[in-house]
């Protein structure tokens, strides 16, 4: 029963996460927001849904472990998995905004988590609401750079026109449809990761930095491999980036604002974190050396196989 409540729970959180995503962008044509910053802020927002309620619902129900995990093991696939497959299958190209700006606030950020958990073994809510000023900094300089950048940025075709024309009823259905998705997927799949835990004797911050995490990260995923796949436009890696930046100052900020999050396997700190930091260090180096300013299949491929390793070693430990 607790595998139909995992797959359950992913599957709402992926259909949740797709009606929120077309509601939202939906409701910001309304509200006549550029399409620019919609791509920017909102679609980066929604689509981080899945992870916060995961997470906040963990925290609520004492499972800690549950919401670091979730967040620390999405970053992880979204590096090695999400990357590492896209990559394989069409290499991936590097802006200005990459290195100049993504790479080294998710770099800060993961570091300032890691020295955050290390010092008190908690989030507290005052660090939650540093972590939030710490991403409305980011959105706003995100902004003022892109409408800089304006003539030369290309525009985010995944976001439809069309929604434009939405009418305000079924705004509401979707948003509807979309919360109720992500609050009753995050239900089945905490309470079905913890009872699946326990049946193979592994701590759930075993099962959330590898099953959850994978599940969470199944829309980036998803979307990423079907832009590839049908080359429609450039995959931008300063934009998937920005997905472990909206975990860490978003979802692991608002859930520590409303419930504060404890560290309770020694393991989070002691492996989980430096795996999440050292795959966020190495996409430099990679797309850097040799000079070649683009994530191609070898090292997609490469990216992959430390995931795998990932993997293998916490589920044996």
């Amino acid at each position: 029963m607790e595998y139909l409540y995992v797959f359950l729970g992913l599957v709402l959180l992926v259909v949740g996460g797709e009606f929120l995503v077309r509601s939202s962008v939906a409701l910001s044509f309304r509200l006549h927001i550029s399409k620019m910053v919609i791509g920017l802020t909102v679609v980066s927002f929604a689509t981080s849904a899945p992870e916060l309620l995961v997470s906040l619902q963990a925290a609520l129900n004492g499972f800690s472990d549950i919401s670091l995990g979730n967040v620390i093991g999405s970053n992880i696939a979204n590096i090695g998995l999400v990357l590492g497959i896209t990559a394989i299958i069409s290499p991936l190209a590097i802006d200005k905004g990459f290195y100049k700006l993504n790479w080294p606030v998710m770099m800060v950020l993961s570091v300032a988590l890691y020295f955050i958990l290390k010092s008190g073994k908690v989030i507290t809510r005052s660090e939650g609401v540093a972590l939030l000023l710490m991403l409305l900094v980011y959105l706003w300089v995100l902004i003022k750079h892109a409408k800089n950048e304006r003539s030369t940025m290309p525009v985010d075709d995944s976001i439809d026109e069309g929604l434009s024309k939405t009418s305000n009823f079924k705004i509401i259905v979707w948003l509807l449809i979309g919360g109720v998705s992500l609050y009753a997927g995050s239900e089945f799949l905490v309470n079905g990761a913890v009872t699946l835990a326990e049946g193979f004797g592994v701590s759930e911050r075993v099962i959330a930095v590898t099953m959850i995490a994978v599940g969470t990260s199944i829309p980036e995923l998803a979307a990423s491999v079907i832009a590839a796949l049908k080359k429609e436009k450039a995959i931008s890696l300063g934009n998937l980036i920005g997905s472990n930046i909206f975990n860490i100052s978003s979802v692991l900020g608002i859930t520590a604002i409303i419930q504060p999050i404890f560290v309770k396997s020694e393991e989070v700190l002691t492996n989980d974190i430096f795996w999440m930091i050292g795959f966020s260090a190495i996409i430099l180096p990679l797309i850097f050396l040799p000079k070649s300013y683009q994530l191609g299949r070898k090292r997609g491929i490469l990216l992959v196989a430390a995931y795998a390793i990932f993997i293998g070693m916490t589920i044996l430990k």
